[in-house]
């Protein structure tokens, strides 16, 4: 599973977790009311199955969020049953009210803030009258029996007022958040496109600009070889004599051409995985020596700096990366360090790197990955000399 996909499953549990609790307080609610003769039986199975009706919906509505889909039929039917709800079996916060809260927390996300101001409002006076009308019949909501049902009007307005204010802004907040993870692991599936198209392009102009030449030199020294074939034989001779020539020489340079390919350039690659970087947003900083890295540690630090990179753009969240390189007269050194460590898999090298360290130890070098403690992570390369 990867880590969009788990993102996505702990959005939804934290959706969803308000269903839990409005069942956890809505069951406890109704074993109270039964035993206190609060609500009629009938009363309370009605209500349970409308809130299980409600249940159904919101679930729906849920899901469509993270395909940026606004369920209207659902969240009118959901609302309404909401008030149906605590219109019949009272509008108690700590009860059959808790259905209204569900509702207005999964309907705020994915309309405008105007429409969210007008739900949150909407609910908050729908919710505060129905309180007022059951205080006044006798019922209240917060306060015991006989008490003021002006107080206990004031405490259900300014209790549905705080939560109407706060909760469901949560859920908003928390599917916000995915949508930009979403966008931007997208964003990092297009760069590493891009980047695909922009090597092959890369290697489609080396092959014309190397061979091109060359092939087009022996079509035309092929036909006018055929052309001297009838009446010259010896200069017919001379111009397949070129040919020859000229297609082992762009035999030559496809073969070079391909192994240049294969076999990675450091200065090319360094250069490559700053613009990959920085095109995602990730500030390199390249530390260079003067002098060029002797030739037998800079083949394969190619390999490790695009081992690297690669880690970084897809298993971190780093926002710099500093790539460092220094040598001495007895040993090599690459560096490759960036901020944005996954702790939890800070130990577990994978597949690239340990291929890494099996290519390093066959030139008598060693690879080491590892968290500096700090947030940082480095992967750091030796070569002897």
């Amino acid at each position: 599973m990867d880590e969009l996909t788990r993102a996505r499953r702990l959005t939804r549990l934290i959706l969803n977790s308000t269903l839990v609790a409005m069942w956890l307080v809505v069951v406890m609610y109704s074993v109270g009311a039964l035993g206190t003769g609060l609500a009629a039986r009938w009363q309370i199975a009605v209500a349970l199955v409308m809130t299980a009706a409600f249940t159904w919906l919101y679930l729906r509505i849920s899901n469509a969020v993270f395909e940026q889909n606004y369920l209207v039929r659902e969240v009118t039917a959901a609302g309404a049953l909401a008030l149906a709800t605590c219109a019949l079996a009272g509008p108690a916060i700590v009860g059959w009210g808790f259905v209204a809260i569900a509702w207005v927390s999964v309907a705020v996300v994915g309309v405008s803030r105007r429409v969210m101001f007008a739900q949150l409002a909407g609910t908050w006076l729908v919710m505060s009258a129905l309180s007022a009308a059951w205080a006044l019949s006798g019922r209240l909501a917060f306060l015991p029996d006989g008490a003021p049902a002006v107080v206990d009007i004031v405490m259900s307005g300014v209790t549905y007022l705080i939560i109407c204010a706060f909760t469901p802004l949560s859920n908003r907040l928390w599917v916000y958040i995915w949508h930009l993870a979403a966008k931007a692991h997208q964003a990092k599936e297009t760069q590493a496109r891009l980047a695909v198209a922009e090597e092959r392009l890369r290697f489609a102009r080396d092959l014309h600009d190397l061979v091109g030449h060359q092939l087009s030199a022996l079509a035309v020294k092929s036909e006018l070889a055929v052309r001297l074939a009838d009446g010259d034989t010896a200069a017919a001779k001379a111009e397949m004599a070129e040919v020859r020539d000229l297609s082992r020489k762009a035999l030559r340079e496809l073969r070079e051409a391909v192994r240049g390919y294969r076999e990675l350039d450091l200065p090319a690659e360094l250069e490559s995985v700053r613009s990959v970087l920085e095109a995602a947003g990730v500030r390199c900083r390249l530390q260079l020596p003067y002098r060029e890295v002797p030739e037998e540690a800079a083949k394969v630090f190619a390999y490790v700096v695009r081992e690297a990179v690669t880690n970084v753009l897809k298993h971190s969240t780093a926002t710099s990366c500093d790539i460092t390189l220094r040598f001495t007269d007895e040993e090599s050194t690459l560096e490759v360090r960036n901020d944005g460590v996954a702790r939890k898999r800070a130990v577990d090298l994978g597949s690239g790197l340990t291929g890494l360290g099996e290519r390093l130890a066959g030139v008598g070098g060693k690879l080491t990955a590892l968290p500096n403690g700090d947030g940082e992570f480095t992967v750091k390369a030796v070569v002897p000399r």
